[in-house]
């Protein structure tokens, strides 16, 4: 029969269970992460190798070794160290992974340091490349210029927007540098739409229509009503929200804060509302929160479910460890770079159906359409009668979008995206005489409305038809990546080329979304883990000296994808070969040199920083703090944590915890077995443990900022029956890495 649990007798004898359980991940973060989510060609002259002669130059050897390795891949290797050994026949009744015995790591190349790869420079392939995407686009253009200065009412003047705790989250100055011809070291496409994203501000997109631009990923619009404001998507931090909120009031006349809009789920898009409205006052003067269906779920999916391998995604995605400069970031394509700091999240006060709906808020009159499961899970769109304006949230924008974001997310449709686009146009099309976005600048003119809308319409039809069209053919994944090509119109229209998502990797989305990540063919079924392959092709190779001649002759000739993949391998066979990490990073250092989107060169580039500097964690975007962990219903929390249960760390028998949050009115209870920790909402009638608590100490719990035994002893957490069951669960959650590695095993 259970009992309460007093402060001696059971509670001396658990105390040193639960400080066990709390002390086993000390070092760790909390038990749901916490993570911060914001030239010429010069090629040194190696050493002489023993096989070279005296009057052979660097070029000419470099140029011999491919052959000879060529030779040594075609004998079996005489070393016993380089063999290639098999794994023992399994029984097809009851198949098992595959346990190979290891192929011994190969010792690193050692040549002289004068076969040291260029850093920090383009090389006469990549400054080709360069030119050859400035013959073919129309840069001169100058509409796209006119558009994004249009409207312009004033700026911040402050060098820094600064978070609540004196922390830097947006750099004003930041991208200054980027002005002028393009450098050598980027793509000349991406830096005229970095130019574009670079200009900050407040705007007037039409009377009555306001943005925000500049100071953020996104854009933020503020609307001007009957009595106040109407925010559209207050930015991914609270800080620049206020500031530009700030801006606005100072220049256009103070007006509170009437109405919000979410127009989807992510972060970038809701993450600052605490910047714009508190949540004292948002309960106080009842203020509206409008968001699609969907949203709450679909948000904390993102951010908290599997927030710790997304927000370490990020970070390449969006380059938030490199520095700004013309062999750095330069721009992610969507925006310029995410604010610093930690998200906010407020529940909408009511959601927008599939089928739409037309509301009014503070006067003004919105007509909501359904844009679910495009850009996000959770979408809307919008147009406003009184400015004829057509809202296009992320659904339309200057650029083409990601299908499979490289952060992580559940592939995209395109086909119900480009028939959305294809609603909008049909609706709104011949009414609009501006197109707004929460990314880049308005479109203006309502024959240019219909042809934006017509070529983003377009952009996500062709990338869809023509993955299909190859693959019912016969061809794979990447050989339809190579042969995608990209529409006519992307050659004349910058609102549909590739600065953000591209025609190569959308079109592996497609393929994806359709067919799964396997391409058909059997070898590739069942592939080995990368760093036992990468031992085995070194190997195959002749060992590491020969790898890396095959490397840096790709290199030299300009043929960086294929030096970046022989370099890799030689990185994941043996990590501590630095020589090897110099090449690699080089060569990633050449592809987001001269990658036309944002995000790839952000890949690239972080990469070889990581390569060369090692995995430091940087200040980034918290997207799993205490406001955003306290905001959430408590079932997606328990989700999130059973997401972390290691069968491992789960010691003794089970059983069923029943959690109560009185002041939240919420219940969950945890049926604790030996592999599995599924969370229920609600109550269970038998139970082996009940413990009552509010869900903000739970919060502070899960974030390390309490023990339990502390709140048992307080009475700020009540627990009944077999508390060691409650130890055993905290236990057995896995402590995260937010930084694990990426570029190397």
């Amino acid at each position: 029969m259970s009992k309460r649990l007093s402060t001696t007798g059971a509670l001396t004898a658990v105390v040193p269970l639960l400080v066990a359980a709390s002390q086993q991940a000390a070092d760790q973060p909390s038990a749901i992460e916490t993570t911060p989510i914001a030239a010429s060609d010069v090629t040194q002259a190696p050493a002489q190798s023993p096989s070279q002669s005296p009057s052979q130059s660097p070029a000419q050897s470099i140029a011999a070794q491919p052959a000879a390795v060529q030779s040594a891949n075609t004998q079996s290797p005489g070393n016993p160290a380089d063999a290639t050994q098999t794994a023992a026949p399994q029984s097809a009744a009851t198949p098992q992974p595959a346990t190979a015995a290891p192929v011994a790591r190969p010792s690193p190349a050692t040549p002289s340091p004068a076969y040291l790869p260029p850093e920090g420079v383009a090389t006469n392939a990549t400054r080709a490349a360069n030119a050859a995407v400035a013959s073919r686009l129309p840069l001169e253009n100058q509409l796209d210029f006119s558009n994004a200065n249009r409207g312009f009412l004033a700026k911040i003047e402050d060098a820094q927007i600064l978070n609540e705790d004196g922390s830097v989250a947006w750099e004003v100055g930041q991208f200054d540098f980027v002005k002028d011809a393009a450098p050598d070291t980027v793509n000349p496409s991406l830096w005229r739409q970095s130019k574009l994203n670079s200009i900050h501000g407040l705007f007037e997109v039409t009377r009555g229509v306001y943005q925000i631009r500049g100071y953020d990923l996104a854009q933020m619009t503020l609307i001007q009503g009957t009595t106040g404001w109407i925010v559209v998507d207050p930015l991914t931090t609270p800080a620049p929200a206020r500031a530009g909120l700030a801006l606005a009031n100072a220049t256009l006349g103070e007006r509170p804060v009437q109405a919000v809009i979410f127009t989807h789920s992510h972060g970038d898009h809701f993450g600052g509302v605490s910047g714009v409205l508190t949540p004292a006052d948002q309960r106080l003067r009842q203020v509206p929160i409008i968001a699609p269906h969907g949203f709450l779920r679909e948000s904390i999916g993102e951010n908290v479910l599997a927030g710790t391998a997304m927000n370490r995604r990020v970070q390449f995605q969006f380059g938030t460890n490199l520095p700004a400069s013309a062999t750095g970031h330069v721009g992610t394509g969507l925006g310029q770079v995410i604010s610093r700091g930690g998200l906010s999240l407020m529940p909408p006060t009511r959601t927008i159906g599939k089928e739409g709906e037309t509301i009014e808020l503070d006067g003004i009159r919105f007509e909501f359409m359904d844009a679910s499961e495009t850009e996000a899970p959770a979408e809307l769109v919008f147009y406003m009668p009184a400015f004829k304006a057509l809202h296009g949230a992320e659904v339309v924008t200057r650029n083409f979008h990601n299908v499979l974001t490289p952060r992580g997310a559940l592939v995209r449709d395109t086909l119900k995206w480009s028939k959305i686009i294809d609603d909008m146009l049909a609706r709104y099309g011949d009414k609009s005489e501006v197109l707004l976005a929460s990314h880049h600048w308005p479109t203006w003119g309502a024959e240019n409305v219909e042809i934006a809308l017509k070529n983003q319409r377009g952009l996500y039809r062709y990338v869809h038809d023509q993955t299909l069209r190859q693959a019912n053919q016969g061809a794979t994944m990447h050989e339809i990546a190579e042969n995608i090509g990209e529409p006519d119109f992307a050659l004349t229209d910058f609102g549909v080329r590739g600065y953000y998502g591209t025609f190569n990797h959308n079109s592996k989305a497609v393929y994806q979304r359709y067919f799964g990540w396997w391409d058909g063919i059997p070898a590739h079924y069942h592939s080995l883990p990368p760093a036992e392959e990468s031992q085995k092709y070194v190997a195959a190779m002749g060992g590491a000296f020969k790898a890396l001649a095959v490397g840096r002759a790709a290199f030299n000739s300009g043929d960086f994808r294929w030096a970046a993949t022989v370099f890799n391998h030689m990185v994941f066979a043996n990590p501590a070969d630095e020589l090897a990490k110099k090449w690699l990073a080089s060569s990633y250092e050449q592809l987001g040199f001269q990658a036309e989107a944002g995000t790839w060169r952000n890949i690239y580039l972080s990469g070889a920083k990581e390569l060369r500097e090692g995995n430091e964690r940087g200040d980034v975007v918290a997207t799993s703090n205490e406001r955003v962990l306290n905001s959430i219903p408590a079932i997606d929390l328990f989700d999130a944590m059973a997401a972390r249960f290691n069968p491992a760390r789960m010691s003794g028998a089970g059983g069923v915890i029943q959690f109560s949050f009185p002041d939240r009115g919420e219940s969950v209870s945890v049926d604790l077995g030996s592999s599995v920790m599924f969370p229920r909402a609600g109550t269970r009638e038998l139970s082996s443990t009940q413990v009552t608590i509010s869900r903000t100490n739970f919060t502070r719990i899960l974030m390390r900022q309490v023990q339990p035994q502390d709140l048992i002893i307080s009475g700020e957490m009540r627990v009944l029956g077999n508390v060691v069951l409650m130890a055993r669960m905290f236990g057995a959650l896995d402590p995260v890495d937010p930084q694990f590695n990426i570029v190397t095993p």
